[in-house]
Formats: C-alpha cells, sequence, structure tokens
C-alpha cells in the first residue's frame, strides 16, 4: 500500500483524500447520530448530557462547514505525499503488526498533545475569532466534528508531517490517525454520556469533558485523554455547567406553566 500511495498524481491524492475524509465524516456522523438519537435511548443505556435544543438552522451549519473542511484535509493529502516525493519522509513496508500497533499508540498521544497545543492557541485572544464558527455549536452534536474555520481546519490537519519527518512509520498507522481522531470526535461531540458509571476523568468520560468545553468555553482542551489538561490544570470542573442546565429547567417550567395557566 505504501508503494501505491507514492506511486500516485498529485491530483489522484486529493481526490482520494476528498473522498477519504468525506466517507468517514458522514459515515461516523451518521452512525453517532443513530447510536444517540434512536438506539442507545431506546435500550435505556446512557443520557444525554445537554437537555438544551439545537439553534435554528445548526446542523445545516455544520454541514456546510464541515464540507469545507472536508475539502481542506483532503486537498492538504498533497503535503504528506510531497513530503514522501521529495525524500524528506520515507514509509516503512515492511512493519509488522506489533510495530504498526505500537505506532498507532504513539501517534494516539501526540494526536492528543497537538491537539491540545492548537487549541490552546485558538482560546487565545489573538486566535480567538477563528474558533468562533466551531463554538457557536453550544450543544454540540457528531455533526460539528469538522465544523471549522478553514484556519483551524488548516491547524489540526497537519497532525501527521512532524512525526513523518522524525520517524518511518508504516502507511496504515499513518492512515489511522484521522480515523481514531474522527471516532473519538464523534464521541466527544456526541452530547451523550455512553458510560455513565465511569468516573469523570476516565478515558471513556471524553463526552462528559468535551461538552462541557462547549457548554461553559474554557477549559477541557484536550482530545480523548486528560493529561495535556492536567498538566496544565486546565481541567473544568464536572458541574461547572449546572447553573445553566438549572436555568434552562426552571425557564421551560415557567413556560409550560404560563401556557398551562393560559
Amino acid at each position: 500500500m505504501a508503494q501505491t500511495f507514492t506511486s500516485l498524481s498529485a491530483p489522484q491524492v486529493m481526490l482520494w483524500g476528498v473522498l477519504f475524509f468525506g466517507g468517514i465524516y458522514l459515515g461516523f456522523g451518521a452512525l453517532t447520530w443513530l447510536l444517540t438519537k434512536r438506539v442507545l435511548p431506546a435500550l435505556g443505556i446512557g443520557r444525554v448530557l445537554d437537555p438544551r435544543p439545537l439553534q435554528a438552522g445548526q446542523l445545516r451549519r455544520e454541514l456546510g462547514q464541515s464540507g469545507v473542511s472536508v475539502l481542506i484535509f483532503g486537498l492538504g493529502m498533497v503535503f504528506p505525499w510531497g513530503l514522501l516525493q521529495l525524500g524528506w519522509a520515507r514509509l516503512d513496508g515492511d512493519a509488522g503488526w506489533r510495530q504498526v500497533a505500537l505506532e498507532i499508540l504513539v501517534l494516539a498521544v501526540w494526536n492528543d498533545v497537538h491537539f491540545w497545543l492548537n487549541h490552546r492557541l485558538l482560546h487565545t485572544r489573538w486566535l480567538r475569532r477563528l474558533h468562533g464558527p466551531h463554538h457557536r455549536s453550544f450543544v454540540t452534536t457528531p455533526w460539528a466534528t469538522y465544523s471549522f474555520h478553514p484556519i483551524e481546519a488548516l491547524m489540526l490537519g497537519n497532525v501527521i508531517l512532524l512525526p513523518m519527518v522524525v520517524h518511518d512509520f508504516s502507511f496504515w498507522a499513518l492512515a489511522s490517525v484521522p480515523v481514531f481522531s474522527l471516532f473519538f470526535n464523534c464521541i466527544g461531540h456526541s452530547n451523550y454520556d455512553f458510560f455513565t458509571g465511569v468516573s469523570y476523568s476516565h478515558w471513556f468520560a471524553a463526552s462528559r469533558r468535551h461538552h462541557l468545553h462547549h457548554a461553559v468555553h474554557n477549559g477541557n482542551y484536550g482530545f480523548q485523554f486528560t493529561f495535556m489538561d492536567r498538566l496544565f490544570r486546565t481541567r473544568i470542573a464536572a458541574d461547572a455547567a449546572e447553573p445553566l442546565f438549572q436555568a434552562f429547567h426552571k425557564n421551560v417550567r415557567k413556560k409550560h406553566g404560563a401556557a398551562t395557566t393560559a
């Protein structure tokens, strides 16, 4: 597969990149939506995290912005391909499954570090406006996973470039990065607690942590893991959004009472 990838032309790489990113975005998004809206609630598994309704036109906006990100990520595949063409990076075509598994683990950790650093930068006053389009989704959905400003997409999309120039990774390890990244991203933006029995700091509670990031806007800059937020003390308290939800429920009760009286 490594040889096949390097033998492609630049237009072919970009075309396959767009199809690949578009396919995993639509596939994981649809699966997560189906699970959290239909299957799991019907089975009594898990719970919705943020009870507030979506904004008018939110899904249309998320899909539109994500379409631009898909194009950026897909066309951007020409950059790792270019590193290989220039000889600045190489693919290990002889890697066994143990090496591939270890490389995926290393890349998963690096992905969290890379995401935290870029995400923290996007919350500085210089770059906050570029992160604004993503944070328009106060209540998250799986379709918000790629709903970025183009500059943010460029920042997050370069995650494999540095690793490629310091180590000869296998093709499959590098190809796994957007797959596991989007998978975890869909979970984080699902607005659904899949594992209600685990602690807030558990890896499986990532959806709880990221939904709080969208609800209160600061802290919980990490991706799937918690080590960067622990290290830099940027964790959000587990009950940080409770005043928002209490106010929402109070408003609903008030409206319901007014409607009943009328």
